[in-house]
């Protein structure tokens, strides 16, 4: 049997030689070493800037919401020198914060919960089974996505008041629900489709029901999506102010968004500025709360989304 010897290497001729083999390589990676500090250093000078024009506006709000008229005129960017805790108390009761509050809380509430549940589901069929009209129906939620709401607000105040769902908490929920439906769909169908079949195969296979199975299985397995398209949809409908300015014109069931509104205009009329910063910072903090929690999971949820 043959084997085939290596030969053995040659010695250098010189020492400038080998000098030349050993350092000439090393030249090239501290070349992209420089090029990518430089990119780090830009980038991240990039989101400094960024970070202050965001935060400060946030920190500012906040600051004045403990300031007296006087001082928020007299020296607006100065510290307050003492916290003015009444601008709470008469923004949260004189002027129904705490009414168009809870009123939020249950129409946001109501049509999140509506938005994942019927959203989860008719994304889990879409993006599961194969049937006749699949892809027509998948592109009819995509399509919703770039219908603008402003051609819908005279069609939408006609149905929702020949319906008696007029001024109502539950009518502006389902609205909300059919708003915030495309963007759902689209996001958990692209979701649902990175998650592996084996599961839910093993799952039939042991005599688990549809229901069962998507409801016990896939909706678990499909949590960081759900958690970052619900963060999406809280965000949206927290902050909408088109949809219930037009369906709902009770003064009783008003949103915070209308309260702001309507605080604004009242509070300008009286000089109270100090207790219209105040409610506008409690009108910020269940929203900057509520990404604080959550961050780690929005990131996670668009991640896991991206990748198969």
């Amino acid at each position: 049997m043959k084997t085939t010897e290596t030969p053995a290497p040659l010695p250098a001729e010189s020492g400038a030689s080998v000098s030349k083999i050993d350092v000439a390589p090393a030249a090239r990676p501290s070349g992209r070493k420089k090029e990518g500090g430089v990119l780090n250093v830009f980038s991240h000078g990039v989101l400094i800037i960024w970070a202050i024009m965001v935060v400060m506006p946030l920190l500012w709000a906040v600051m004045t919401s403990f300031k007296d008229d006087s001082s928020i005129f007299g020296s607006p960017w100065s510290l307050p020198d003492k916290l003015h805790f009444d601008n709470w108390s008469r923004a949260w009761t004189q002027a129904n914060m705490s009414d168009y509050f809870l009123n939020t809380v249950l129409v946001v509430g109501g049509s999140l919960i509506g938005t994942l549940v019927l959203g989860s589901m008719a994304a889990y069929v879409l993006a599961r089974f194969d049937f006749p009209g699949n892809r027509f129906i998948y592109f009819l939620f995509v399509g919703g996505m770039s219908f603008p709401i402003m051609l819908a607000l005279v069609p939408l105040f006609y149905v929702v008041n020949n319906m008696g769902l007029l001024n109502t908490i539950h009518g502006l929920i389902l609205v909300y629900i059919a708003y915030s439906l495309p963007f759902t769909v689209f996001f958990l169908t692209a979701f649902f489709r990175t998650l592996p079949t084996s599961v839910a195969e093993a799952a039939f296979v042991d005599g688990a029901s549809h229901t069962r199975t998507f409801f016990q299985i896939m909706l678990p397995m499909a949590k960081p999506g759900l958690i970052s398209v619900g963060i999406f949809n809280f965000l949206g409908q927290w902050n909408q102010y088109m949809l219930p300015t037009v369906l709902n014109t009770d003064p009783d069931k008003r949103v915070l968004t209308q309260g702001l509104v309507q605080l604004a205009v009242s509070q300008g009329y009286k000089g109270d500025w100090s207790g219209l910063f105040a409610g506008l910072v409690m009108a910020m903090l269940p929203v900057l709360a509520a990404y604080i929690v959550f961050q780690r999971q929005v990131v996670a949820g668009l991640t896991a989304g991206a990748l198969k």
